[in-house]
Protein backbone atom coordinates (compact mmCIF):
# COMPACT_ATOMS: atom_id res chain seq x y z
CA UNK A 1 0.00 0.00 0.00
CA UNK A 2 1.24 3.28 -1.05
CA UNK A 3 0.36 6.47 0.76
CA UNK A 4 0.98 9.97 -0.27
CA UNK A 5 2.34 12.63 2.33
CA UNK A 6 0.60 15.63 3.25
CA UNK A 7 2.03 18.49 4.88
CA UNK A 8 0.07 20.67 7.71
CA UNK A 9 -1.86 22.69 4.73
CA UNK A 10 -3.18 19.78 3.57
CA UNK A 11 -1.46 19.87 0.10
CA UNK A 12 0.05 16.81 -0.91
CA UNK A 13 4.23 16.88 -0.89
CA UNK A 14 4.64 14.73 -4.46
CA UNK A 15 6.23 12.19 -2.20
CA UNK A 16 4.70 8.60 -1.08
CA UNK A 17 5.58 5.78 1.45
CA UNK A 18 5.07 2.17 0.77
CA UNK A 19 3.39 0.60 3.86
CA UNK A 20 4.56 -2.87 4.89
CA UNK A 21 2.22 -5.53 4.21
CA UNK A 22 3.77 -7.60 7.30
CA UNK A 23 2.23 -4.40 9.66
CA UNK A 24 -0.82 -2.79 7.36
CA UNK A 25 -1.72 -5.54 5.17
CA UNK A 26 -2.02 -8.33 7.50
CA UNK A 27 -5.33 -10.55 8.19
CA UNK A 28 -7.08 -9.46 11.68
CA UNK A 29 -6.97 -11.45 14.64
CA UNK A 30 -10.28 -10.48 16.14
CA UNK A 31 -9.96 -12.63 19.59
CA UNK A 32 -5.79 -10.95 19.94
CA UNK A 33 -7.63 -7.40 19.70
CA UNK A 34 -10.10 -8.50 22.25
CA UNK A 35 -7.81 -9.71 24.79
CA UNK A 36 -5.31 -6.82 24.25
CA UNK A 37 -8.29 -4.27 24.91
CA UNK A 38 -9.28 -6.23 27.72
CA UNK A 39 -6.32 -6.62 29.26
CA UNK A 40 -5.14 -2.08 28.46
CA UNK A 41 -8.70 -1.55 30.06
CA UNK A 42 -8.58 -4.04 33.18
CA UNK A 43 -4.85 -2.50 33.84
CA UNK A 44 -6.75 0.93 34.42
CA UNK A 45 -8.69 0.09 36.98
CA UNK A 46 -7.06 1.35 40.71
CA UNK A 47 -8.88 -1.92 42.61
CA UNK A 48 -9.37 0.21 45.67
CA UNK A 49 -12.77 -0.67 45.77
CA UNK A 50 -14.03 -1.55 49.61
CA UNK A 51 -16.93 -1.72 51.65
CA UNK A 52 -17.61 -2.95 55.52
CA UNK A 53 -18.04 -6.34 56.74
CA UNK A 54 -19.89 -7.19 59.72
CA UNK A 55 -16.73 -7.73 61.21
CA UNK A 56 -15.31 -4.26 60.59
CA UNK A 57 -18.85 -2.19 61.48
CA UNK A 58 -18.81 -0.38 64.60
CA UNK A 59 -21.58 -1.20 66.74
CA UNK A 60 -22.62 -2.80 69.82
CA UNK A 61 -22.59 -6.62 70.25
CA UNK A 62 -25.31 -6.66 72.78
CA UNK A 63 -28.27 -9.73 72.03
CA UNK A 64 -30.73 -6.92 71.05
CA UNK A 65 -33.96 -8.64 71.74
CA UNK A 66 -34.56 -12.18 73.66
CA UNK A 67 -34.24 -15.00 71.64
CA UNK A 68 -38.06 -16.65 71.47
CA UNK A 69 -41.23 -15.46 72.45
CA UNK A 70 -41.11 -12.25 69.83
CA UNK A 71 -43.14 -13.32 67.33
CA UNK A 72 -40.05 -12.65 64.33
CA UNK A 73 -36.63 -14.25 63.76
CA UNK A 74 -34.19 -14.55 66.17
CA UNK A 75 -31.36 -11.76 65.98
CA UNK A 76 -28.63 -10.98 67.94
CA UNK A 77 -26.05 -8.70 66.80
CA UNK A 78 -27.17 -5.13 65.06
CA UNK A 79 -24.10 -5.40 62.62
CA UNK A 80 -25.72 -8.18 60.72
CA UNK A 81 -26.25 -7.53 57.10
CA UNK A 82 -30.16 -8.11 57.90
CA UNK A 83 -30.68 -4.57 59.63
CA UNK A 84 -29.31 -0.87 58.40
CA UNK A 85 -25.93 -0.36 59.71
CA UNK A 86 -25.34 -3.76 59.18
CA UNK A 87 -22.29 -5.13 57.15
CA UNK A 88 -22.45 -6.01 53.65
CA UNK A 89 -22.59 -9.53 52.76
CA UNK A 90 -19.48 -10.86 50.17
CA UNK A 91 -18.80 -7.22 49.53
CA UNK A 92 -15.95 -5.64 47.13
CA UNK A 93 -12.31 -5.80 48.97
CA UNK A 94 -9.53 -4.56 46.99
CA UNK A 95 -7.69 -6.28 44.18
CA UNK A 96 -5.26 -6.39 41.19
CA UNK A 97 -7.57 -6.53 38.07
CA UNK A 98 -4.44 -6.69 35.88
CA UNK A 99 -3.42 -9.98 33.87
CA UNK A 100 -0.20 -10.91 31.87
CA UNK A 101 -0.56 -11.68 27.51
CA UNK A 102 1.98 -13.02 25.63
CA UNK A 103 4.66 -10.03 23.83
CA UNK A 104 3.64 -11.81 20.62
CA UNK A 105 -0.05 -11.58 21.15
CA UNK A 106 -0.15 -7.93 21.86
CA UNK A 107 2.42 -7.60 18.41
CA UNK A 108 -0.49 -9.69 16.79
CA UNK A 109 -3.37 -7.29 18.09
CA UNK A 110 -1.29 -4.11 17.40
CA UNK A 111 -0.73 -5.17 13.56
CA UNK A 112 -4.52 -6.88 13.30
CA UNK A 113 -5.45 -3.30 14.53
CA UNK A 114 -3.30 -1.19 12.11
CA UNK A 115 -4.14 -3.52 9.34
CA UNK A 116 -7.94 -2.72 10.21
CA UNK A 117 -7.28 1.02 9.68
CA UNK A 118 -5.33 0.64 6.46
CA UNK A 119 -8.05 -1.43 5.31
CA UNK A 120 -10.48 1.34 5.73
CA UNK A 121 -8.55 3.80 4.59
CA UNK A 122 -8.36 5.74 7.95
CA UNK A 123 -4.70 6.15 7.78
CA UNK A 124 -3.26 9.16 6.73
CA UNK A 125 0.82 10.42 6.31
CA UNK A 126 2.02 13.60 7.25
CA UNK A 127 5.18 15.26 7.68
CA UNK A 128 7.09 16.38 10.36
CA UNK A 129 5.79 19.65 12.10
CA UNK A 130 6.56 21.31 15.58
CA UNK A 131 5.86 25.07 17.02
CA UNK A 132 7.94 27.12 18.83
CA UNK A 133 5.61 27.68 21.75
CA UNK A 134 2.19 25.41 22.86
CA UNK A 135 -0.49 26.88 20.66
CA UNK A 136 -4.23 24.58 20.39
CA UNK A 137 -5.01 27.65 17.36
CA UNK A 138 -2.47 26.32 15.23
CA UNK A 139 -3.30 22.83 16.29
CA UNK A 140 -7.01 22.94 15.38
CA UNK A 141 -5.94 24.80 12.10
CA UNK A 142 -3.85 21.82 11.41
CA UNK A 143 -6.42 19.40 11.56
CA UNK A 144 -9.09 21.69 9.78
CA UNK A 145 -6.88 22.03 6.66
CA UNK A 146 -6.21 17.79 6.82
CA UNK A 147 -10.54 17.92 6.87
CA UNK A 148 -10.60 15.50 9.92
CA UNK A 149 -13.23 14.93 11.87
CA UNK A 150 -14.60 12.72 14.45
CA UNK A 151 -11.93 10.97 16.96
CA UNK A 152 -8.39 11.30 15.75
CA UNK A 153 -5.22 9.32 16.95
CA UNK A 154 -1.97 11.38 16.29
CA UNK A 155 1.28 9.68 16.19
CA UNK A 156 4.74 10.98 16.64
CA UNK A 157 8.30 9.29 16.50
CA UNK A 158 9.02 11.02 19.36
CA UNK A 159 7.86 12.98 22.47
CA UNK A 160 7.39 16.63 21.29
CA UNK A 161 6.43 18.90 24.01
CA UNK A 162 5.12 21.39 22.37
CA UNK A 163 3.02 19.72 20.19
CA UNK A 164 1.57 17.38 23.26
CA UNK A 165 0.95 20.64 24.94
CA UNK A 166 -1.01 22.30 22.04
CA UNK A 167 -3.43 19.35 21.13
CA UNK A 168 -4.23 17.82 24.71
CA UNK A 169 -6.90 20.26 25.44
CA UNK A 170 -8.95 19.11 22.59
CA UNK A 171 -11.45 16.06 23.13
CA UNK A 172 -11.27 14.21 20.43
CA UNK A 173 -8.01 14.25 19.73
CA UNK A 174 -5.15 11.78 21.23
CA UNK A 175 -1.34 12.10 20.86
CA UNK A 176 0.81 9.07 21.28
CA UNK A 177 4.26 8.18 20.42
CA UNK A 178 4.94 5.33 17.80
CA UNK A 179 6.82 3.38 20.23
CA UNK A 180 3.99 3.48 22.99
CA UNK A 181 1.05 2.56 20.70
CA UNK A 182 -1.63 0.67 22.22
CA UNK A 183 -4.40 -1.57 20.57
CA UNK A 184 -7.11 0.04 22.76
CA UNK A 185 -6.52 3.75 21.29
CA UNK A 186 -5.85 2.40 17.43
CA UNK A 187 -10.04 1.00 17.93
CA UNK A 188 -11.13 3.36 19.74
CA UNK A 189 -10.27 6.55 16.63
CA UNK A 190 -12.05 7.51 13.73
CA UNK A 191 -8.74 8.11 11.83
CA UNK A 192 -4.90 8.01 12.66
CA UNK A 193 -2.21 10.41 10.74
CA UNK A 194 0.53 8.88 11.25
CA UNK A 195 4.18 11.61 10.86
CA UNK A 196 6.24 10.48 8.62
CA UNK A 197 9.17 8.83 10.75
CA UNK A 198 6.83 7.39 12.68
CA UNK A 199 6.41 4.52 10.39
CA UNK A 200 9.42 3.41 10.10
CA UNK A 201 9.34 2.79 13.92
CA UNK A 202 6.33 0.88 13.91
CA UNK A 203 7.15 -1.16 11.21
CA UNK A 204 10.46 -2.08 13.03
CA UNK A 205 8.37 -2.71 16.13
CA UNK A 206 5.66 -5.13 14.68
CA UNK A 207 7.50 -6.40 11.51
CA UNK A 208 9.65 -9.30 13.32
Amino acid sequence: MELSVLNIKGEDTGRKVTLSDAVFGATPNEHAMYLDVKQYLANQRQGTHKSKERNEVAGSTKKIKKQKGTGGARAGSLKAPLFVGGGRVFGPRPRNYSFKLNKKLKEVARVSALSLLAKDNKVSLLEAFTFEAPKTKEFKNILSNLKVEGKTLIVLPAVDKNVVLSGRNLNKVKIATASDLNTYDLLNTDRVLLVEDSVNIIENLLSA
